[in-house]
């Protein structure tokens, strides 16, 4: 349910005495029936704003507007909160030159999104006497993209697989 849904207009509000801010921007605190005239002599409704407040504090608007503003700005909101994805990258302990090339532009791609990359070595077989090799791998990856990210998780044995979680820098604003 949205906040602009939980908000009091004109009878549904249950103080005895409220703030009233007028649309001139004047207030006062004043009984809840003189607040109701105030907004019926303006023509408009009178909406909680601030239940919370000792007294609440309502305002004399037109309520249909007041929702309309609500909902642009809660839109405007979920429109800027991007969610971070986890992109993953498989590697094995003697990936050609080519291929970690490409996946590390990969990877650079990804945190350019703002996404987390979890690049991993995978072992199979007797490919775990390779662990040097899969560890040079990864600090190598860290390395070529440590211009873009930061360290999430530093590269550690997890079975058969050596991962690493690398999040992108926080942007400034």
């Amino acid at each position: 349910m949205a906040k602009a849904d939980k908000v009091r207009v004109n009878g549904e509000i249950r103080a005895g005495t409220v703030r009233v801010v007028e649309p001139e921007g004047d207030h006062e605190i004043m009984d809840l029936e003189d607040a109701l005239d105030r907004a019926r002599d303006h023509d408009l409704d009178l909406v909680e704003i601030a239940p919370d407040a000792e007294p609440p504090v309502c305002k004399i608007i037109d309520y249909g507007k007041y929702r309309y503003k609500q909902q642009k700005q809660e839109k405007r909101q979920r429109k800027r909160s991007k969610s971070m994805q986890m992109k993953e990258l498989r590697f094995r302990p003697r990936t050609d030159d080519h291929d970690y090339e490409f996946k590390k532009n990969h990877a650079r791609d990804f945190l350019n999104d703002g996404n987390k990359v979890k690049a991993y070595v995978q072992f199979r077989g007797r490919d775990i006497i390779y662990k040097d090799q899969g560890m040079d791998l990864l600090r190598r990856l860290i390395e070529d993209v440590q211009d873009l990210a930061r360290i999430d998780q530093a590269p550690q044995m997890e079975g058969r697989r050596m991962t690493t979680i690398l999040a992108p820098h926080k942007k400034k604003k």
